[in-house]
């Protein structure tokens, strides 16, 4: 059956079509889109930190921070200079030169004495090594302590760690320092190198990486004694802690965040030196450590490279400097150091 259009049907059909077809017609427009606001921030510019360093193992952990810095690609912005001295350190510290610093752990213990109220005060962030230190000789006489007595020791450190824990090893072995032990103090550890590889018969007292290069250098010499394992025989209740980091505390109240990365960062730094000796070594030489990448490697182990902070800190470090306190308050700045010595963060 075909379908047809009735009359209704076709006006009402004429009804739309010029409905749809007139200018007067209703429109819907889309509504215009929202503008969306663009906030722009501020590029994140990194903080300068100028680090003061020692040439030895307290610097072979930042390799890695030192590199990432070199190459732009650290959080911050690190400026670590490398000293051979602490005594060149000592007055950077005491007038707010640096940001931080990797001293010797009784230095920073002296520092805190010395800063304590000024605008350069410290405190310690961390331990960075522990025991490196070693009795070095051209020959085969020192089998203990006592077997110093009447002998010369070369050694750097003099008002440092390895002055102090050559004195009270000394003392509880019956020695007196300057007495029956002549204590002979230079300048560099290179100096202590090139003393007992010219002298039959020399004894020095070195740090890694040091007695690798030393003992590379000539066959003749040997370990003699490790002062971690002589201390332990005499202070069975404490560690020997060779190296610290400390921050001025007027920096780290500016700039906690920067502080906050960079423990981060020399975490890292330690990690993957002790991790990945091999790859960390030609950093080390290049430095101005290590003279060649082989010693570097063979040494990174010997070192006892770390990164120790927080509750275990104190509490090792607190020991370390009591034993040093009770042979010597002189050693630790005159008195033990308070609480606000141990970073909290």
């Amino acid at each position: 059956m075909k379908k047809t259009l009735t009359a209704s049907g076709a006006l009402l059909a004429a009804l739309i079509l010029t409905a749809c077809s007139t200018g007067n017609a209703a429109t819907v427009t889309s509504p215009s889109p929202t503008a969306t606001a663009v906030v722009s921030q501020a590029p994140v510019v990194p903080v300068a930190v100028n680090i003061a360093s020692l040439k030895g193992p307290t610097t072979m952990g930042l390799v890695g921070l030192m590199d990432d810095a070199t190459k732009g690609t650290a959080p911050e912005d690190y400026k670590v200079q490398m000293y051979a001295s602490p005594d060149e350190v000592v007055p950077l510290v005491a007038k707010g030169s640096v940001d931080m610093a990797l001293v010797p752990s009784n230095l920073a213990a002296v520092l805190y004495a010395k800063t304590k109220g000024t605008d350069a005060q410290i405190s310690v962030l961390a331990i960075n090594t522990l025991g490196v230190l070693n009795i070095v000789e051209s020959g085969d006489t020192i089998h203990s302590i006592a077997d110093l007595k009447g002998k010369t020791v070369y050694l750097t450190g003099k008002g440092a760690s390895p002055e102090y824990v050559m004195d009270y090893l000394l003392e509880q072995a019956g020695l007196k320092p300057g007495v029956d032990v002549d204590l002979q103090f230079l300048s560099e550890h290179t100096e202590v190198v090139a003393k007992l590889t010219a002298t039959p018969g020399a004894i020095g007292v070195l740090p890694q990486p040091f007695v690798t290069i030393a003992e590379a250098a000539s066959p003749d010499l040997r370990t003699a004694l490790d002062l971690t394992s002589e201390w332990a025989k005499v202070s069975p209740d404490s560690q020997l802690i060779t190296g610290v980091v400390v921050v001025r505390n007027s920096f780290a109240t500016e700039h906690p965040d920067a502080v906050a990365q960079f423990m981060k960062d020399y975490a890292a730094s330690t990690e993957w030196v002790n991790a990945k000796p091999a790859e960390a070594a030609p950093l080390i030489v290049a430095a101005g450590i290590v003279p060649n990448a082989t010693l570097a490697e063979k040494a990174i182990p010997l070192c006892y490279i770390t990164d120790v902070s927080g509750a275990a800190m104190k509490s090792a470090l607190a020991g370390y400097l009591q034993v040093l306190f009770n042979a010597d308050p002189a050693s630790v700045g005159g008195s033990m150091p308070g609480d606000d010595f141990y970073f909290a963060g």
